[in-house]
């Protein structure tokens, strides 16, 4: 599609200065002036570019003007309290958002150079190329492990057999379940762990070959051995994909990223982006008073 065709000026991290917020402010307020929307080296290749993103439900604002450049082939972790738009910013990388009664984007988001809200840009294909795992696993219930995987695969309109069986293979060895379920495909996904439920959505996920993956709290319903299991796949998936999650767990997004960004809601009860760096730096060398007080527990 045109529409979303990429352009080698528009996959390049541009640089600006770190914004610091005044000593002494409150929690809650608005920052004073943008942190930097791009952490990265200048000339890191960028998946995804969220130039002044706000987000409504109806006429509450939930998102406030967010700019961030997602670097190509990296995990970047987006955390902060409940309900400082976390969730609500990432929907609107997928036009998920749009799903939501009354709920609205303003801003854009280029996806390797092509903005994703252009008149005649389908969703679906949008969808295809950024997906998306959520919180909770969800398996197709009426269907095997295998149907599970190639749901997406038919949904595109691919009918041959050997081409869905060749594929679904190869996402469930890349979502590091093959060897546990290569036996029984023909079983109910439900049949699954937890874990392996959100492993086998994951392969879901990435059968259809997206270039971005969006991950809403993958692990918080799951125990700590099969969050092991997905930090471990998150980290090897970003060798083949764009990787984005949001997490509660600040040990999680220390351990799995390598930029991190710190929303806040702000007094006007919209997420409000904070703080934005390489994951090392915000955690060991936090910009903004406000991310040092929510990293060490002070609040949130």
């Amino acid at each position: 599609m045109p529409e979303l065709q990429a352009t080698a000026e528009a996959r390049t991290a541009p640089r600006t200065d770190v914004a610091m917020q005044p000593e002494g402010s409150p929690p809650g307020a608005v920052p004073a002036s943008l942190p930097t929307a791009a952490p990265q080296p200048a000339g890191t290749p960028i998946a995804i570019s969220a130039r002044d993103v706000s987000a409504w439900y109806g006429p509450k604002l939930a998102v406030s003007g967010i700019s961030m450049e997602i670097a190509a082939n990296a995990v970047t972790a987006l955390i902060g309290p409940s309900g400082c738009g976390k969730s609500t910013y990432i929907r609107c990388f997928n036009r998920m958002h749009e799903f939501a009664p009354n709920a609205r984007v303003g801003g854009e988001i280029l996806l390797e150079g092509a903005n994703i809200y252009a008149p005649r840009v389908d969703p679906a294909r949008v969808r295809q190329r950024i997906g998306m795992v959520f919180q909770k696993p969800n398996p197709f219930p009426t269907m095997s492990i295998a149907e599970n995987v190639a749901a997406g695969l038919r949904f595109q309109g691919i009918r041959s057999r050997s081409e869905i069986t060749d594929r679904v293979e190869r996402a469930l060895k890349l979502a590091a379940l093959w060897d546990e379920v290569k036996d029984d495909l023909k079983k109910p996904g439900m049949a699954l762990s937890g874990g392996q439920q959100q492993r086998l959505c994951i392969a879901r996920t990435i059968a259809v070959e997206p270039e971005v993956v969006l991950m809403d709290e993958p692990c918080s319903a799951l125990d700590p051995v099969a969050t092991l299991k997905v930090e471990d796949l998150m980290r090897e998936l970003a060798e083949r994909y764009t990787i984005v999650i949001v997490t509660h767990n600040m040990q999680q997004a220390a351990r799995v990223s390598d930029y991190t960004a710190f929303l806040l809601m702000g007094d006007d009860g919209a997420g409000h982006l904070v703080e934005y760096s390489a994951t090392q730096d915000l955690f060991t060398h936090p910009q903004d008073k406000r991310t040092e007080d929510y990293i060490t527990g002070r609040f949130g």
